[in-house]
């Protein structure tokens, strides 16, 4: 009698669940069309209006004193929150390639994260490109940048990294918030992400130091930039609450280089050039303000790519390509790094919940373990085409690349269709190498902005990446016959050496693969290989820019690099421009700056 008592209050429960969700969703559909009410500044880049960029015109108020105080180039993660900041005391121009985030439900909605990713159209949020390694990775093209793809996992930097990189402690940590308070939530810890929690405790990865930002050795649950209807909050939306009437934001605007006036002793950047939607070229300017600048906020790849093609970079490569050499600099585009990534499928005996990555396993091996859980068993995972980004690719990775035909593949993708599927069903339990000794570097291949230039990462080419590797592989191998995994599948010895098989089998690189040899872990680590797109250098300090971010040997131009913690800065009238947006004064007026903003990159995992 208790338990029939009970119906109508669970039923009710669910069904004003159901109703609250419904209307969310709702609601999201029918406001997508009004993110222009809120991001009056945002436009496309064919509505710019210049004679020569000195007279542009902004949300119907005219810039009297001709051109811009800064141009950003790249709207990602550093850029946003830079004009943000920037816009409240100067005129600002963020131009950015790909479009805005705010209707795409392929990036705002958490089910739709692999989806996005696989889209290999010109249209995609993510641009892919596989490396010279052989391994697909992808960038982000769209105003938010990486936060508009990556797997929303948040963190704080650790200290010794802020120590490292010689950054005031106490400022970082009181400007974090500024991040916090807009995008970033406590996630809803899926059953997944509990059985992880559980089983890193139980092999020693401790202590737990539960729901935390901070970056500490042990076990913990992170932030997340998904709320709780599972909507993704990008970098984008910290543009929210810039000053509209300083700020001009073009999408669609792809740079093809930047203007330098060379007449000096050092080269002056004075403007950049770039192509809207349509193919036509325009040229937006810098004011004569003192002070004013251009940050190029690109990237790991775009920034070094963009400076080549403005004609930094090695003297030979740019005449190679018949680039008018601006400053020659061997090391633009060099020391590229990528933190490999390995993976093993977990098959479950029940379908599991969707989760992106939630708890986090920091190792005092140089290892960090994460998971993710149900999105091979959706639908779409099954039954689409994904192109050269997709399973299908993967599936066939034990034949080297020249023999992998088209034929092969539509055959495969056809049978996929009658797999059983529950045989979909299961989740991945990830080891990723923390600050990896490999390097690489980038070169172009054309002068096409919107091509991508050639990368090399050269993963595990530093013996100390491959044995960290081996190691976080071991642990994995712990988890996966963990007691609290039995829930979901039994892993003995025989089970485990068939789950490193399954995980070579499928996965999605071009790596020829060794299968059936689970004795080398070595060999294991080597074969599936594939990214957690944490790839960073090209712009190296002391090499390219200088400590204060401006490029060496130019003036008026910072590169601002999107790695773990992106800089910015709230700033005073009376100050003047310098590195990397920041402006400084004395040293009592960089102390009145009202506020610096630390933005946390939110990690793409």
């Amino acid at each position: 009698m208790a338990v029939v008592g009970r119906l109508p209050v669970i039923f009710i429960n669910q069904l004003l669940l159901s109703l609250l969700l419904c209307l969310h969703f709702t609601t999201l559909i029918q406001g997508a069309g009004k993110w222009e009410d809120k991001y009056p500044f945002i436009r496309e880049a064919s509505t710019f209006s210049s004679s020569d960029g000195t007279n542009n015109e902004s949300n119907g108020n005219n810039n009297k004193k001709g051109g811009y105080d800064y141009i950003i180039v790249g709207g990602g993660t550093a850029g946003c929150p830079l004009a943000n900041t920037l816009s409240q005391k100067f005129r600002v121009l963020l131009v950015e390639r790909g479009g805005v985030p705010f209707a795409n439900a392929n990036v705002s909605f958490m089910q739709n994260f692999h989806i996005s990713l696989a889209d290999t159209s010109s249209t995609s949020a993510s641009q892919y490109f596989v490396s010279t390694d052989g391994v697909f990775n992808s960038r982000a093209r769209i105003l938010g940048g990486g936060t508009c793809i990556n797997a929303g996992f948040y963190t704080r930097a650790g200290p010794s990294y802020i120590q490292k990189v010689g950054w005031d402690s106490k400022l970082v940590n009181e400007s974090y918030p500024w991040i916090e308070k807009q995008i970033v939530h406590r996630p809803n810890l899926a059953p997944w992400q509990e059985a992880v929690r559980e089983s890193l405790l139980e092999i020693g990865i401790s202590p737990f130091n539960g729901f935390t930002y901070d970056h500490i050795y042990g076990t913990k649950v992170g932030g997340t930039i998904f709320d709780r209807f599972g909507r993704r909050h990008t970098a984008a939306e910290l543009l929210a609450t810039a000053n509209p009437k300083n700020l001009d934001v073009l999408v669609h605007a792809t740079v093809q280089k930047i203007d330098f006036d060379t007449s000096g002793k050092k080269p002056r950047a004075v403007g950049v050039i770039f192509k809207d939607e349509n193919g036509k070229q325009h040229k937006a300017v810098l004011s004569k303000r003192k002070g004013s600048e251009i940050i190029v906020s690109c990237g790991a790849i775009g920034s070094p790519h963009i400076l080549m093609l403005s004609g930094i970079g090695p003297k030979a490569e740019l005449e190679k390509l018949n680039i008018p050499v601006v400053l020659d600099n061997k090391f633009v585009g060099q020391g590229m790094s990528d933190n490999p990534l390995n993976t093993i499928f977990v098959p479950t005996n029940r379908p599991v919940e969707q989760s992106l990555i939630q708890t986090v396993g920091i190792t005092k091996v140089g290892v960090y373990v994460e998971a993710s859980s149900g999105f091979g068993q959706s639908g779409d995972s099954i039954t689409c085409n994904h192109g050269v980004a997709s399973a299908e690719i993967g599936q066939l990775s034990t034949i080297p690349p020249k023999q992998r035909t088209l034929e092969a593949i539509e055959a495969f993708r056809r049978s996929k269709k009658n797999i059983p599927h529950e045989a979909f069903r299961g989740g991945f339990i990830l080891e990723k190498i923390a600050s990896p000794l490999s390097r690489g570097n980038i070169s172009l291949v054309n002068t096409n902005p919107d091509d991508n230039p050639s990368i090399t990462f050269n993963y595990f080419s530093h013996p100390r990446d491959l044995k960290r590797c081996v190691d976080g592989i071991r642990i994995v191998e712990k988890i996966a016959k963990s007691k609290h995994f039995t829930n979901y599948t039994q892993c003995d010895k025989e089970t485990l050496d068939k789950l490193l098989n399954m995980s070579i089998q499928a996965n999605v690189n071009l790596i020829p693969k060794h299968t059936h040899n689970t004795e080398s872990l070595e060999q294991f680590c080597k074969d599936t290989v594939i990214t957690i797109w944490h790839y960073h250098g090209g712009c190296h300090v002391g090499k390219v820019i200088a400590p204060d971010h401006r490029v060496l040997g130019v003036n008026r131009l910072p590169c601002y690099r999107r790695f773990h913690i992106q800089r910015v800065a709230r700033h005073k009238s009376s100050s003047h421009g310098d590195d990397d947006g920041q402006v400084h004064g004395s040293e009592d007026s960089q102390r009145e700056i009202r506020k610096r903003s630390w933005f946390v990159k939110t990690t793409l995992k």
